[in-house]
């Protein structure tokens, strides 16, 4: 089976972080999002991934290259101008000719894609949608279906007087090749507010599959901030690279720390990092490979991404601070979302 992963978005919503990557690329416990994706297709059996790119596209090629370091045959294709989340797809149209599915590049999720597939094909859908049931405010379509998982209705981000149901649409599909004849070629076509409404109205067999596991879109700060927390918390079952030296704290190989160093669970420490004398590094922290964290500097609650530099006595708490960056010493930093731009 083969997998389209949508990867070109914009990521407008996590700027200033998306002024230098694109938005798959945003890491999570350091991985980026997309490492996350492709690991859990590789786990359902899934061999073979379509990404599509737009935004940065050479960061995520480099990264991934072929796929061969992965275990996966990755072929990229790449939108001069955005063709939409079903316009994407259509265009590698010829690469899908058996049950396919498709991932969301700014989803994060331990999704068990075996048991949607098999509920997919158990129902003889033509496309199934994954929906997950979330209790915060509605920020996503709802999708409304039947007993048997048959659906009949969206709101679009609805109002609290329209909702009559709490499952949302996690850009997460499962699709026959059939699904093709209903998008247009060489056009923006979305799935959310056309493909689905356009089958659903031409009363085809789509299904709403809702899921047990773990998701949550990281398309905006806050929503990235809680993703990464989660995985600290272990409420998602990602990978966390890394040793984990004791409950909770895990530390990168070639990390050197210093004497007196305090780390507080959870946290993770990268590779070739080193951390200074009599620095702590608190809970909920991330630190990205090659990062420098200087003597008695005090991180809390932060994210750290790679070749970051953090001088002596800084105090950093709730902040997310991006590739290269250099923190000055003795200033301390609240609330902040710092990024190094050449």
């Amino acid at each position: 089976m083969k997998a389209f992963v949508m990867a070109a978005g914009a990521g407008t919503r996590l700027r200033p972080l998306t002024y230098a990557i694109p938005k798959p690329m945003v890491p999570v416990v350091n991985k980026p999002v997309l490492e996350h994706t492709i690991e859990n297709l590789i786990a359902h059996g899934i061999r073979s991934v379509v990404v599509n790119l737009h935004s940065y596209p050479a960061i995520i090629k480099k990264h991934f290259g072929t796929g061969a370091r992965h275990k996966i045959h990755i072929t990229y294709s790449t939108e001069k101008s955005l063709l939409g989340t079903a316009g994407g797809v259509k265009k590698m149209e010829d690469l899908f000719d058996s049950t396919f599915v498709v991932m969301s590049g700014d989803g994060l999720t331990d999704i068990d894609l075996t048991k949607a597939i098999a509920f997919h094909k158990k129902n003889k859908a033509l496309a199934t949608m994954v929906i997950k049931a979330i209790d915060t405010k509605f920020d996503y379509g709802v999708t409304l279906t039947d007993k048997g998982g048959r659906i009949k209705r969206f709101i679009e981000k609805p109002s609290w007087s329209d909702v009559f149901a709490n499952t949302v649409n996690t850009g997460m599909y499962i699709l026959e090749p059939e699904v093709f004849r209903y998008i247009p070629a060489d056009t923006f076509y979305d799935f959310g507010s056309q493909m689905w409404p356009d089958l659903l109205k031409k009363k085809k067999r789509i299904f709403g599959y809702v899921m047990d596991e773990y998701w949550t879109d990281v398309g905006n700060l806050a929503e990235y901030k809680k993703g990464v927390r989660d995985a600290l918390d272990r409420k998602l079952k990602i990978e966390i690279p890394g040793t984990q030296i004791k409950p909770g704290i895990w530390v990168g190989k070639g990390t050197t720390i210093g004497t007196g160093v305090q780390l507080h669970a959870p946290c993770v420490i990268g590779d070739y990092c080193f951390i200074g004398k009599n620095a702590i590094i608190g809970k909920y922290s991330t630190v990205g490979d090659h990062t420098t964290i200087g003597e008695k500097a005090a991180i809390y609650n932060s994210i750290l991404w790679e070749k970051v530099t953090v001088a002596k006595n800084v105090h950093l708490d709730n902040c997310i601070i991006g590739y290269d960056a250099k923190v000055s010493a003795d200033i301390s930093v609240f609330e902040g979302a710092v990024l190094n731009i050449d």
